[in-house]
């Protein structure tokens, strides 16, 4: 890249919580170019990460939310690289059934701007899948990265521990289905899509929900 963009790295592992464990794909996301970066969500494997960040300078490390596939590989991966972990404080709870011993080096606030490679990345708090949950808008890029808080199809899960599905369609009705149509959704899981193909659906959503 020579101007600010927007790469997935796929990793495989697994999820665990509630006394589960699932297989699962994520997507870790490199937002950045040719010479510096952030990582959203770097799951399993810090090596991948590494490999397709190649000679950037890594400012830092954002975590959408605290489930251990999402953040499983921070802490190693911010030994590697020098770079920041920030997370929303309302996940401390969940981070530290993953990595009781090292804490998060920073964190995120409702409506704060990241800056990566002169693009700027703002903080959306979208609490329900998890409690401190955070969507990042990239208002130049038209994208949103919404970790596990909407997919195409609809919204995360909130049959667990720490999730609520009320609060799920508060934040993605009142901070996601606001943006513009356009916008493009790049998810936790799976394929990205936009904010005007979901939005019709929020009706279905609540009903299935009830």
């Amino acid at each position: 890249m020579t101007a600010a963009g927007i790469e997935r790295v796929v990793t495989a592992g697994t999820f665990s919580l509630d006394g589960g464990t699932w297989e699962v794909e994520n997507n870790v996301w490199i937002l950045g170019d040719d010479t510096e970066a952030v990582v959203v969500d770097p799951a399993h494997d810090a090596d991948a990460v590494v490999t397709a960040l190649g000679r950037r300078r890594l400012t830092a490390i954002v975590c959408t939310h605290a489930h251990d596939d999402h953040v499983g590989a921070a802490p190693a991966l911010a030994d590697r690289t020098g770079a920041p972990v920030l997370l929303h404080p309302d996940d401390l709870d969940l981070w530290r059934l993953t990595h009781p011993d090292r804490a998060p080096d920073r964190f995120l606030t409702d409506g704060q701007t990241l800056t990566v490679a002169g693009t700027p990345l703002t903080v959306l708090h979208t609490p329900g899948h998890t409690p401190g949950a955070v969507s990042l808008h990239l208002p130049d890029l038209g994208a949103v990265l919404t970790g596990d808080t909407l997919f195409a199809g609809g919204p995360g899960a909130t049959g667990r521990s720490y999730s609520d599905f009320p609060t799920i369609i508060r934040s993605i009705r009142d901070r996601l289905l606001t943006l513009p149509p356009r916008t493009a959704v790049h998810t936790g899981h799976g394929d990205s899509t936009t904010i005007g193909a979901e939005a019709p659906h929020l009706a279905e959503w609540i009903a299935r929900g009830h």
